[in-house]
């Protein structure tokens, strides 16, 4: 009798590219707002959302406190995303807000995808098997609270604001490329920018008060 061959494990699919995902949702018909990106992408929404909300506070401009509001609906997607939903919940209000082209919009989604496709091109699955679980999820979940929470209380005009963004959206594009590295770099990134924060802070508190 000839032996049976040993069945053989499919490997999963190398996870599509983030620049392609999110130009053929700005080039698909319909609003691009929030809502249609939460209805279009489901589970995939969670890290899209993160990376175009805290994309904004990543760059290396001051914001002045503009940009409070996307860092307040990333910590919300967050925590629901710690309690175990498949599927974000969002005012209808904030589901309205716009994510498309069109003036300043442009200018920032055309830079966001370049800075996101140099990324793609070193970044590669790397221990595929500690992504897309619960427990996976709620840390991830926390993390993103963690750094939009600091993004959230750096001082306006400072730019303290950037690294903890930076993390956060470093980090979520590694959990949709499904690569350990880049979630390593992204933890980097951003425990140094709470790190700064912490001192740059404590450093004026105390300026502060040997003026008094």
């Amino acid at each position: 009798m000839p032996e049976r061959a040993p069945p053989t494990r499919e490997a999963r699919p190398a996870p599509e590219k983030v620049s392609d995902q999110i130009d053929g949702w700005l080039a698909s018909d319909g609003d691009k707002t929030l809502g249609t990106l939460i209805d279009v992408f489901q589970e995939k929404s969670f890290a899209l959302i993160f990376i175009l909300l805290l994309g904004i506070p990543a760059l290396p401009l001051p914001t002045g406190g503009a940009t409070h509001v996307f860092e307040i609906i990333a910590m919300l997607v967050a925590l629901q995303l710690v309690a175990g939903r498949d599927k974000i919940w969002l005012p209808e209000r904030w589901r309205k807000v716009e994510l498309g082209t069109g003036g300043g919009r442009t200018r920032f989604i055309r830079g966001l995808m370049k800075a996101i496709r140099w990324i793609e091109r070193f970044s590669r699955p790397r221990l595929r098997f500690l992504f897309d679980h619960r427990a996976g999820n709620a840390v991830f979940g926390l993390i993103v609270i963690a750094g939009s929470l600091a993004a959230f209380l750096a001082p306006p005009f400072t730019g303290l604001d950037t690294l903890p963004s930076l993390g956060v959206v470093l980090l979520s594009l590694g959990v949709l490329l499904e690569d350990l590295a880049l979630v390593v770099l992204a933890l980097t990134v951003g425990g140094a920018g709470v790190l700064v924060e912490i001192v740059l802070g404590k450093t004026a508190v105390q300026g502060i008060g040997h003026l008094f």
